[in-house]
């Protein structure tokens, strides 16, 4: 009786430690971060050295713009990040700013530096440095930002009717995050 009970307790114990080990690495097995290959037209939205790679998300919403009696003006995405391409696992979403907010509450607010259009159907690929980052998570200490493998989310080719007119137009992509590697100064 005595072993069952010690054997029980280290089961216990063990499956313990594997979540609190887990939830202190900030990042599940879904999240783990693969190497970022870009086209050559987009070398220009590489990370610089010295940033690592640390979470992967697949965004799932729309890019808003509004007719202004010229031309389509952005006026923000609205977007869930998912942990897994076939968006489950709801990690945290996206909006105008740009922003990131995971569930946990943690943020990152993003500065465009460079963009590619390797689809001309499709909103451009992007590298963004981070601005401001709040809170812990997934975001915290995040250097930079890049959005990749989209797909929709254009401007409409044709006028809107009216001005002030909204448009809601469907896309997906990938955001990749980064942090300065230990020792590294941030941007």
């Amino acid at each position: 009786m005595k072993l069952a009970i010690a054997i029980k307790q280290q089961l216990v114990y063990g499956v313990l430690a594997y979540a609190v080990a887990l939830s202190l690495s900030n990042i599940s097995l879904a999240q783990r971060p693969t190497s970022v290959e870009l086209p050559e037209q987009c070398s220009q939205i590489r990370v610089p050295e010295g940033n690592s790679l640390t979470y992967r998300v697949y965004a799932l919403g729309v890019q808003n713009y509004t007719w202004d009696g010229v031309s389509w003006g952005l006026t923000g995405p609205m977007a869930n990040l998912y942990s897994s391409p076939n968006y489950h696992g709801k990690v945290g979403i996206h909006h105008g700013g740009p922003t990131w907010i995971s569930n946990s509450g943690g943020l990152v607010t993003g500065v465009r530096e460079y963009d590619c259009s390797p689809d001309p159907n499709s909103i451009p690929w992007l590298r963004l440095r981070a601005d401001e980052v709040d809170g812990v998570g997934m975001f915290s200490d995040t250097t930079y930002v890049q959005r990749l493998n989209t797909s929709g989310g254009k401007a409409p080719v044709n006028p809107g009717e009216y001005d002030g007119q909204p448009v809601s137009v469907p896309y997906t992509a990938e955001y990749v995050f980064y942090r300065a590697a230990p020792g590294q100064p941030q941007p």
